[in-house]
């Protein structure tokens, strides 16, 4: 069975609520999938045994916030070129944070991205319970190709 990780960092837990409905999606689809917040990551050998991996963080400012950068450094020193990857988050104004994940992820760690990021101002909204839940499922599609 594929496994996938998300991590994400949250201000305010409506990052999180994404990350959990983009999770019921892989496992809608038959992927097993663990979830862990940003800081709670010690060592980048620790995201290596997983096929996929979807990172997210809100935007707060113009800006993801410090636990996901300090994540992304830490994640720079794991092999994680070629894997099945995605990014995600909350804002509130501008929505930047998710889509500077996604480059970092598609050309520092050379990951196979999803389509895109998946920015919401809440999953409440517009639809957003089902868009994360597909993009979840989006993520599963890439890992049995």
């Amino acid at each position: 069975m594929a496994k996938a990780l998300i991590v994400y960092a949250t201000r305010t837990g409506e990052t999180e609520r994404i990350a959990e409905l983009i999770a019921e999606g892989l496992r809608i689809s038959g992927v097993e999938t663990d979830m862990v917040k940003a800081g709670d990551v010690k060592k980048a050998a620790e995201l290596e045994p997983y096929d996929a991996l979807l990172f997210g963080a809100p935007t707060y400012h113009g800006d993801m916030i410090q636990g996901m950068k300090t994540f992304l450094f830490l994640a720079e020193n794991a092999n994680l070129a070629g894997k099945a990857g995605g990014a995600f988050g909350a804002f509130g104004w501008s929505g930047e944070a998710p889509d500077r994940i996604y480059d970092t992820m598609k050309h520092i760690f050379k990951m196979n991205m999803v389509g895109q990021a998946l920015r919401l101002k809440s999953s409440t909204l517009g639809g957003g319970v089902q868009m994360a839940q597909e993009y979840g499922k989006s993520i599963a599609a890439m890992l049995k190709k």
